[in-house]
């Protein structure tokens, strides 16, 4: 019983570690779409 849980444990924690491991390897990309928004003239001290 003492064997199974810790092969199950190592089991889980090499699931962890490999999740860590591709999430850093593929990082998320960036929004690459332009965003143009219209200020009104009002907004503008002269």
């Amino acid at each position: 019983m003492v064997s199974f849980l810790r092969i199950a444990a190592l089991i889980a924690v090499l699931i962890l570690v490999g999740g860590v491991v591709a999430l850093a390897m593929m990082p998320p990309q960036p929004p690459t779409h332009r965003i143009e928004k219209t200020i009104p003239n009002d907004r503008f001290q002269r």
